[in-house]
């Protein structure tokens, strides 16, 4: 019987000296990730001694079960179709901060915004823009008044046509629950980014901060070149740009971008290009750069100087149809010396 013990002991320390050496040893090296999530592309880098692709998959596939309204199994849809009024911790959470965020901006920001968006979109496929009627028909159930939460998960609606559309908060969300994954899987080294917007925590393969560049847009011959405007250095926190410099026209002899204010429905004609939003996460920095975009210029560096909390760039086109770039003052500690 001793020897029989003394065998199984034996066995049991040879496994686990083999598991150490196949675990604990393994070197921590840089991995990539990429796919396709919410009709965009991601591509992350991380450094950890395991591949964590499936792990990536399960937290970009439970965001689009919960937060997609292109999925029409997932929980925001069935609540867009007023087949259910409970929201899980996602829906919640972006609702919530949703409302806060629209009450901040005066209104710029709305998630409520889908059906005029669904019209927009609808008429120019036909090339042609929506009548005063028409948008009046959709717009009397836009407003984030019109919607709440109640008893922690209870969506409740004033209007059940009114509609949710995530889409310019959502990113930046998947971003940052992908960094969580990666830090509780003990990842300190990453960069997420997901139909460009960036979480970022550490540095790259080189021992640097990672860099992001931000794209100075150039027209050549009915095409788009890319000249980064400037780079920025980022250790930690969200980054986020909403734009419409590849959809803009020529007004009166100025480029001018066409988006939709959700305080209206009707498109409003804007110099601002492009704002980019550094913030302690990229689900803010997400929200604030679309709202940032129907503010316009001179309202969004208004908004930029008094929010010591963001760092923002805005990049616009003057009188002279010549492309600028605006800092607020936070953002020289971010950006790369030449």
């Amino acid at each position: 019987m001793r020897k029989y013990i003394a065998i199984c002991v034996a066995a049991i320390v040879a496994a686990a000296i083999m598991i150490f050496r196949q675990t604990g040893d393994a070197p921590a090296v840089y991995r990539t990730a990429s796919g396709v999530v919410w009709h965009t592309t991601y591509n992350i880098t991380y450094e950890s001694s395991r591949d964590l692709g499936d792990s990536i998959i399960a937290v970009t596939g439970g965001i689009d079960m919960s937060a997609s309204m292109f999925n029409p199994r997932s929980v925001l849809s069935r609540i867009n179709n007023n087949s259910s009024n409970c929201a899980d911790s996602m829906v919640a959470k972006l609702l919530q901060r949703s409302q806060e965020i629209n009450r901040e901006t005066g209104g710029a920001f709305d998630p409520t915004i889908a059906p005029v968006m669904r019209l927009w979109r609808t008429q120019d496929t036909v090339a042609t823009l929506p009548d005063e009627a028409a948008i009046d028909s959709v717009m009397q159930f836009v407003g984030m008044d019109k919607v709440r939460l109640a008893n922690g998960n209870q969506v409740i609606k004033s209007d059940s046509r009114l509609q949710l559309d995530f889409n310019a908060i959502a990113k930046g969300l998947g971003c940052d629950e992908v960094g969580r994954m990666l830090k509780r899987n003990g990842v300190t080294n990453y960069l997420v980014e997901i139909g460009g917007e960036i979480t970022a925590s550490g540095v790259n393969e080189r021992g640097l901060p990672w860099h992001v560049s931000i794209d100075l847009p150039i027209e050549s011959n009915d095409t788009v070149v890319h000249s980064s405007a400037l780079v920025l250095q980022l250790d930690k926190g969200g980054i986020a740009t909403s734009g419409n410099y590849r959809n803009y026209k020529i007004v009166d002899g100025r480029k001018v971008a066409h988006i939709i204010d959700p305080r209206t429905g009707h498109t409003a004609i804007s110099n601002l290009l492009s704002a980019t939003v550094i913030a302690t996460d990229c689900m803010n920095a997400d929200a604030y750069a679309t709202a940032l975009m129907v503010m316009g210029l001179d309202r969004a560096r208004k908004f930029a100087d008094d929010r010591n909390d963001l760092s923002v760039v805005l990049i616009y086109a003057d009188a002279d149809d010549r492309l600028q770039v605006w800092r607020s003052p936070g953002v020289a500690k971010y950006e790369q010396k030449r």
